[in-house]
C-alpha cells in the first residue's frame, strides 16, 4: 500500500490558440456559424461574455437601444455607433462590446474592423462578473481610455478609465480608476466631454 501525503500536481495540458486569422477561416468555412454567440478572447474561443445576449433578456436590448439612441446625440460628426459589432484587438481577440464609439464612418470598416474605441459600453445582468474582471483587464490591454458597464441589476453605470498594468490580471492590465454613477447623476464621454448624459436615461 502507498500513503500519498501530498495530491499531485496536475499539469494543464496545453491549448490551441486561435489566431484571428483562423478564426475568420473557421467562420468562413462554417465551422463557427456567424450566428453562434461567441467571441475570440485571447485566443480562444469563448461564450461567457455572451450571457446577457443569449438569454434574451428584453431589458437588456431596451437599454441597448437607449444608448445607441444617446450616445448618436451625444458624439459629434466623425464618430460612428456600433452595436455588438467585433472589434480587433490585439493579436488574438476580436471582442464584441455591446457599443462601440468608433472615430470615422461606416465606410472606413469595409475591409476591417476598427482596431480600437474612443468609448465601449456594456450592458451587464448575468456577465456582470466576466465584464468587471475578464473584460475590463482586456480592454485595459488595447489602451481603451474609457470603458463604461451599465450594472443592471444596481442600477448604475460604472465607468473604468486609466489602463494601467498589473500583472496579477488576465490580460495584465487593469484600470486604475473605477466610479460608480447612481441614476441621478450625469456623466461625460472623455472623447466628448461637453456632452453630459443623464445616467437616469440609461437605466431601466
Amino acid at each position: 500500500m502507498t500513503t500519498l501525503t501530498k495530491e499531485p500536481i496536475e499539469v494543464e495540458p496545453a491549448r490551441l490558440k486561435w489566431t484571428r486569422e483562423r478564426y475568420y477561416a473557421a467562420v468562413d468555412a462554417n465551422v463557427i456559424g456567424e450566428d453562434e454567440k461567441v467571441e475570440l478572447i485571447g485566443g480562444e474561443i469563448v461564450t461567457e461574455g455572451m450571457a446577457d445576449r443569449m438569454t434574451q433578456k428584453a431589458i437588456h436590448y431596451w437599454v441597448l437601444h437607449r444608448i445607441e439612441e444617446i450616445l448618436k446625440a451625444a458624439f459629434p460628426t466623425g464618430f460612428t455607433i456600433r452595436t455588438q459589432a467585433p472589434l480587433s484587438l490585439l493579436e488574438d481577440s476580436d471582442p464584441e462590446p455591446d457599443v462601440a464609439v468608433v472615430a470615422g464612418g461606416p465606410d472606413d470598416y469595409r475591409e476591417d474592423h476598427p482596431k480600437t474605441a474612443a468609448l465601449i459600453v456594456e450592458v451587464s445582468d448575468a456577465s456582470l462578473r466576466f465584464d468587471q474582471t475578464y473584460k475590463a483587464s482586456l480592454y485595459a490591454s488595447a489602451g481603451i481610455a474609457d470603458y463604461w458597464i451599465v450594472n443592471v441589476a444596481q442600477r448604475v453605470i460604472e465607468v473604468h478609465r486609466e489602463p494601467l498594468a498589473d500583472d496579477d490580471r488576465p490580460f495584465g492590465f487593469r484600470y486604475a480608476s473605477i466610479t460608480q454613477h447612481g441614476p441621478t447623476e450625469s456623466i461625460s464621454p472623455l472623447a466628448s466631454p461637453s456632452s453630459s448624459i443623464s445616467v437616469g436615461e440609461l437605466l431601466p
